[in-house]
């Protein structure tokens, strides 16, 4: 029999190279993990928390890159002026000391329980990355903060143990603060899950707590009154280092009312009649007690501020705050008492009061000074 290589060719078969096969197969098991912006979530989202893109949430990351632009340090601030102005027994009337200590005795804690509040809970409860990404940023923010209240007590001499324990020893104080820590115990509590409308509504609760209620009115009061003493050119660093503040909090709020909105939009079982109910309570709570927060810093009245005053500028801010995540408003006819303080938000319209520097702050060799 003579061998053919036609009938040879023929009948080989084709030889199947089952390694190149394989990583085909895995490749396309790796290429379907790839993550589709339309499946993301901001809670119970399923998708890779550790792929930051595509994004979904641009508006998320656009407030990260807004924070990481305004950026700041407090030891930057000169605090001279400050310093001699205390040390002085004629720089300062005793009701305006009296401010000054009690505003600091609740901001040296408040951030910390923000960044409590979002390191060890919030964060580990949100599933968009580009939200993620922002939370970094405003914990770090929080952080700043505290140090800035740490540099001015330390700056003008004040008694560390007083200014520090206020949220333990001063009533008003101590209300504001107990009002606030069952909502972070909510979060961080390591065996809080969501996933059930029950549970999803406890976050959203915690989130609508601090983003519109600690961060969007706790702080009023105490904002007022250090850039009320700066526009009369007192505590001038100190009333800087507030403004900047005012600016990174103003962004904090606003970073978690479009989260409250969106995790509605995407979750609308959890709006019920008688959650927003719940809320308004909430709403209504706050107001009392930063008002007799506002009674207690200025008992007789000072730096041509009175209590009364603040009745109304808090009832103006809790209705902006409840319409800005879709209630009613819950106070009739409130105007806002204290028009100066919007400007205070936007640092880049021009020089602030203090005239002592550029006030659009940017960092590194950006920085420009006057």
């Amino acid at each position: 029999m003579s061998l053919s290589w036609d009938d040879e060719a023929a009948s080989a078969k084709p030889v199947v190279n089952q390694a190149a096969l394989a990583a085909s197969e895995g490749s396309a098991e790796q290429v379907a993990l790839r993550v589709n912006a339309d499946d993301k979530r901001i809670i119970n989202g399923k998708t890779d928390v550790n792929q930051l893109v595509p994004f979904k949430y641009k508006w998320a990351w656009d407030k990260y890159l807004a924070g990481c632009a305004n950026h700041w340090m407090p030891q930057e601030v000169n605090m001279q002026r400050d310093i001699e102005l205390w040390k002085n027994p004629n720089g300062l009337t005793e009701d305006e000391r009296r401010l000054v200590k009690r505003n600091l005795g609740f901001f040296v804690t408040a951030d910390s329980l923000a960044a409590n509040n979002i390191v060890l809970g919030t964060y580990r409860h949100i599933t968009a990355p580009e939200c993620r990404q922002y939370l970094l940023r405003q914990a770090f923010e929080e952080a700043i903060h505290t140090h800035a209240y740490q540099y001015i007590v330390e700056s003008l001499g004040l008694d560390e143990q007083e200014i520090f324990n206020a949220y333990n020893e001063v009533k008003s104080i101590r209300d504001k603060d107990e009002f606030l820590i069952p909502f972070i115990n909510t979060l961080t509590d390591p065996s809080f899950t969501t996933g059930t409308v029950e549970q999803d509504q406890k976050l959203l609760k915690s989130l609508i707590v601090f983003a519109c209620l600690m961060e969007g009115l706790f702080f009023y009061v105490g904002f007022t009154q250090i850039l009320a003493l700066g526009r009369q050119n007192k505590m001038m660093g100190a009333a800087e280092q507030y403004q900047y503040i005012l600016r990174d909090e103003s962004m904090h709020c606003n970073f978690g009312i479009d989260l409250i909105n969106t995790i509605k939009m995407e979750n609308p079982l959890l709006w019920t009649p008688a959650f927003k109910e719940e809320i308004k309570q909430l709403f209504l709570k706050a107001v009392e007690l930063e008002y007799a927060y506002a009674e207690d810093t200025m008992p007789r009245g000072v730096l041509g501020l009175n209590a009364t005053m603040f009745k109304g500028y808090l009832r103006f801010i809790a209705n902006r705050r409840a319409t800005q995540i879709g209630l009613e408003a819950l106070f009739e006819q409130e105007e806002n008492p204290f028009p100066w303080m919007s400007e205070m938000i936007d640092l880049k319209k021009e020089r602030n009061f203090f005239e002592t520097r550029v006030i659009e702050y940017q960092t590194g060799g950006a920085l420009n000074w006057d």
